[in-house]
């Protein structure tokens, strides 16, 4: 189907045939009709790539597993895109270019400029280390955090100079570290060149610096840790280590057990990426590398203090924005001078869009991060640790600045003289030292004092300690709009999965396709009741009241879910994604197909184990002390909000889903896991309603909420609430599945009639056969 034919063949798509029918194959997965064929599913229930097949000259470009069209480094540059619907390349196979200007894999010369990019890269990182240490000292000195020795009178609290320096600086190394080994496996993973779904020569050699910046970092954390008990033993070093004070520093302050897991997921890292030889172990070691930079991260100045609810979250997106920005950088820098030209354009355009995402995410959590721990304007001017922010921001600006010059300029020479790379390396290497001096800054701002009054200091209000705001007026119905606090982890995640999905559209839109309206319209009210159940009103209240976290429950883990399930994101991104291969780079679309196809999807979407955790789970939960342990642990909170929605989206996929994946159950069976997951709900609203027992008491006492009802009460409302409301979005289920029962049934009537009236075999000539053959000697053909 050519793009002129496509907008005519549209439908509503909010309860859309089922993918996994034999039907489906022909029809594609949407009502757009057979050009979705690259994203129609097999009769395993598989997800074949349609693309015509690479040549034989091209063979080595295929992706491991999955094959698809080559097509130009340049168009990833900025070229035109390829039409998502025809699964043909943009331009000729020949584009792609000679092995003289994609280098490969073994040449190692840095393309035409040989050896010559060695040097800036050498030099942006000996630049960047110097600029960190220099700075760490100077800021330390600026910010009153630099290490002093105690009167005498004191002297028997002073851990000494030794722990004093070797705390920020120990500090400073893991950053660094945990950097340098999330850089290099991204590279490894996403940036540099693939065969037969093993790294490269570049991407093996991005693993051996990972293992080692993995070692280090390990290290580091242990040191760090050591220096953090001295520091709070108040001995110096090596007497504060004594089993003793180290039990007592675990089980008292969260941040030395962080920087134990810390060390732990590093000495696995080290481990992994030692013995590594495929590139999806790679991806997921990069996915351990990210996790492993959050439990430090969402510690510190922050827990425990007020405002912690929005310090942890954007304390996290920012290690993790950072840590992608500057590790990607570093790892093009030092490995990509080894790349062919057509290959470290390749590597550069896909790090230039990471980039653009991540400063956008460092630039809003640093402003948030900022608000919580500066009291206002004349602490941000006149403190200490204000004049370290303006610093930090002021280094952010240049880098945005830097970026800027690289996407205006050095970006597109490159593009157009993949061999000339100096200018690249050059602005790459001051941007480097400007990163370097950035993370130092962090590391000095996490021992410079907070200033006082700001939302960020330690308080000893149990209240506050517990939410991280104090306690809210008694709720109303106006509470829910005028006592609105962010989340910003799930606000996040809903502006970007618009930005992505809307995007998706305009691309299909611009390449003569079409989308249907009603999906668009669903996943973006999925979204907005993703914002309304975490950023309104319900939000600070979630944490008070169990009858308005029972609202948010609810609204996560059944409504929510349906209209993003039915706003099939999956199918819209195999649309809109490019067809191609970009060298040997595997490409998004291919990851996405990994995906779709791996053993761990097949596993977690069987309906025994999505059933498990829809249903039994609640039970796990809140009939358990682990209820009571969540709601004190903000990160424990997020994360099982975070189970609500992710099982959810699982277990309405599985019933409704228009997205390809693995092969679901028929009808009749889908309708019977609805009726079961309904009437587990609804005996769980009858036991909470009938229970005289408090879920998570000694929590809900501790906060000793002045107004309202009982705990009782209040439980008691919210099993109501869990009784009925589930009901709705249940009926709508089952009128969704009823509907695509009827189109299904419809579609493959009309598909027999074709094949009888063309003269085709039908089933009785199939099975008369089939008796046939039973006289013959041989195999027997399976029975139709």
């Amino acid at each position: 189907m050519g793009p002129e034919q496509a907008p005519a063949a549209a439908g509503t798509g909010l309860a859309d045939t089922d993918p996994t029918d034999a039907g489906a194959v022909d029809a594609g997965l949407t009502d757009a009709g057979p050009a979705d064929a690259a994203t129609a599913i097999s009769a395993d229930g598989s997800v074949p790539d349609r693309s015509p097949a690479v040549p034989a000259a091209y063979a080595d470009a295929a992706v491991a597993g999955i094959t698809e069209t080559p097509t130009t480094v340049a168009a990833s540059a900025g070229a035109p895109p390829v039409d998502p619907t025809a699964g043909t390349p943009a331009t000729p196979p020949a584009a792609i270019g000679t092995p003289r200007e994609t280098g490969g894999e073994g040449e190692g010369d840095g393309g035409a400029e040989g050896g010559s990019g060695r040097w800036p890269a050498i030099a942006g990182v000996a630049a960047g280390a110097v600029a960190m240490l220099v700075t760490l000292v100077v800021v330390l000195k600026a910010g009153g955090g630099a290490p002093k020795r105690l009167p005498a009178e004191l002297a028997g609290a002073d851990p000494g100079l030794f722990t004093g320096w070797g705390l920020p600086i120990s500090r400073l190394l893991c950053d660094t570290a945990g950097v340098a080994t999330v850089g290099a496996l991204l590279a490894a993973a996403f940036l540099f060149p693939a065969a037969g779904g093993k790294p490269g020569a570049a991407g093996r050699r991005m693993l051996r610096w990972a293992s080692a910046a993995a070692w280090v970092w390990c290290v580091a954390s242990l040191a760090q840790f050591a220096f953090t008990v001295s520091d709070l033993i108040g001995r110096p070093l090596p007497g504060a280590l004594s089993r003793h004070n180290v039990g007592n520093v675990i089980d008292a302050v969260p941040q030395p057990r962080a920087l134990l897991i810390v060390a732990g997921l590093a000495f696995a890292i080290a481990i992994g990426a030692g013995v590594a030889r495929r590139l999806d172990t790679s991806a997921w070691l990069a996915v351990l590398a990210l996790g492993a930079l959050l439990p430090v991260a969402m510690t510190g100045h922050a827990h425990g203090s007020g405002g912690h609810d929005l310090a942890t979250v954007s304390g996290g997106l920012h290690v993790l924005g950072v840590s992608a920005w500057v590790g990607g950088l570093a790892a093009l820098l030092a490995g990509g001078r080894r790349l062919g030209g057509r290959e470290l354009v390749t590597a550069v355009t896909r790090y230039s869009g990471i980039a653009g995402l991540c400063l956008v995410v460092v630039a809003i959590s640093g402003v948030v991060n900022a608000y919580v721990r500066v009291a206002s304007w004349s602490a941000l001017l006149d403190s200490r640790y204000g004049n370290l922010v303006i610093a930090k921001a002021v280094a952010l600006v240049v880098l945005a600045g830097l970026g800027a010059a690289h996407r205006r300029f050095t970006i597109r020479r490159l593009a157009a003289s993949p061999g000339r790379r100096r200018p690249f390396l050059r602005l790459g290497a001051a941007e480097v030292a400007v990163m370097g001096v950035a993370i130092a800054l962090g590391a000095g701002l996490s021992r410079t004092p907070t200033p006082a009054g700001a939302d960020g200091v330690a308080t000893d209000d149990p209240v506050v300690s517990l939410l991280g705001y104090p306690m809210p007026p008694p709720f109303t119905a106006g509470r829910i709009v005028t006592g609105a606090r962010p989340d910003l982890l799930f606000l996040t995640v809903v502006l970007l999965g618009a930005w992505l999905y809307l995007t998706g559209v305009i691309r299909l839109r611009r390449a003569g396709a079409s989308w249907p309206v009603g999906r668009t319209v669903s996943w973006l009210m999925g979204l907005a009741v993703i914002a309304f159940a975490t950023s309104s009103g319900l939000g600070p209240y979630g944490r008070v009241l169990f009858s308005v976290h029972m609202a948010q429950h609810l609204l996560l883990m059944m409504l929510a879910p349906v209209l993003l399930v039915l706003g099939a994101p999956v199918t819209l991104a195999l649309r809109a994604l490019p067809t191609g291969v970009t060298g040997t780079t595997r490409s998004a679309r291919a990851w996405l197909l990994r995906i779709v196809n791996s053993r761990w999807l097949a596993f977690v979407s069987h309906p025994v184990v999505t059933f498990t955790l829809y249903s039994v789970s609640l039970y796990v939960l809140y009939l358990t002390p682990l209820y009571g342990w969540v709601l004190r642990n903000h990160l424990a909170h997020l994360a099982m909000m975070c189970h609500f929605l992710v099982v959810g989206y699982l277990f309405f996929w599985l019933l409704i889903g228009v997205d390809p994946g693995p092969r679901r159950p028929v009808y009749p069976a889908r309708i019977v896991l609805l009726f079961l997951a309904s009437a587990v709900h609804t005996f769980f609203g009858v036991i909470l309603m009938m229970s005289n027992e408090v879920i998570g008491a000694s929590y809900y006492r501790l906060l000793d909420r002045p107004w309202g009802g009982s705990l009782l009460d209040v439980q008691q409302v919210g099993g109501g609430m869990a009784w009925s409301f589930g009901e709705l979005p249940s009926l709508a289920v089952l009128a969704a599945l009823f509907f695509q029962w009827a189109r299904t049934e419809e579609r493959h009537g009309r598909a027999k009639d074709a094949r009888m009236d063309s003269g085709e075999d039908d089933e009785f000539e199939a099975y008369n056969r089939y008796l046939a053959s039973l006289a013959k000697p041989g195999p027997r053909p399976p029975r139709p």
